[in-house]
């Protein structure tokens, strides 16, 4: 069965640039973060570092526009960073990138390598479909604090993943919730590739194209399906 993703009309109007691809797999196989995700990671910093050339990551054009999106939803983007952008600060540290697990990790490889936001969710642990929209400030969103599991709500306007449970990502793809995350117990997917103009269609596909290979690669007889750009 194929997960149904919807972007609202509301969010489309704020970020006419945005597009994104979605990589659903089943038959994956997960586990501990193993030597060859690591060199992966190892390797995205290095493509990372090559790409920037003396810049930092904020400084990149698609990070730029990422940052004026939002900005225009009402986060302040110095402070609640995009996922890529908040990944390549870190991978140009000396403590480098954190190893997660070994999907989390070929994911985050691939959004390092190419500096686009991805993120992963186990489609097992998705309530009905998946929605891009603005919130109310009345949806939960479900984290652990402290240690203990709390409820939270995103702002009103603010821009998040949900499902029919309650948000799955606050502020697009600033933080995930732990309640879909990938565990070492995943075995069907979905990635989402998410980009602004001025990335290019051609290098969106490219980044998904790489994830959907170590995908295969990494679960031999996994059934990955690249779904086309969507606009």
């Amino acid at each position: 069965m194929t997960l149904s993703l919807t972007v609202s009309d509301d969010v489309r109007a704020l970020a006419p640039g945005f597009t994104h691809v979605a990589i659903e797999a089943h038959g994956l196989v997960n586990g501990p973060s193993t030597e060859a995700g690591s060199a992966l990671l190892d390797d995205a910093a290095r493509r990372l570092a090559v790409r920037l050339d003396g810049r930092a990551p904020h400084e990149d054009p698609h990070m730029v526009a990422w940052r004026e999106v939002y900005t225009a939803f009402g986060s302040k983007p110095s402070r609640t960073r995009n996922s890529a952008e908040a990944l390549a600060k870190r991978a140009l540290t000396e403590a480098g990138l954190p190893r997660i697990n070994l999907l989390v990790d070929l994911y985050n490889a691939v959004s390092v390598a190419h500096l686009i936001p991805v993120g992963g969710e186990d489609i097992d642990r998705i309530q009905g479909g998946m929605q891009l929209v603005r919130a109310t400030g009345e949806e939960d969103f479900v984290t652990v604090a402290g240690g203990e599991e709390v409820v939270e709500h995103p702002d009103a306007g603010e821009i998040v993943w949900r499902d029919d449970a309650g948000v799955t990502c606050r502020r697009w793809n600033w933080r995930q919730g732990p309640r879909t995350r990938l565990t070492e117990e995943t075995t069907s997917g979905i990635f989402l590739l998410e980009s602004m103009a001025p990335m290019t269609l051609a290098a969106l596909d490219a980044a998904a194209a790489e994830l959907a290979e170590l995908l295969e690669k990494f679960s031999p007889g996994a059934r990955v399906t690249v779904r086309p750009p969507a606009s």
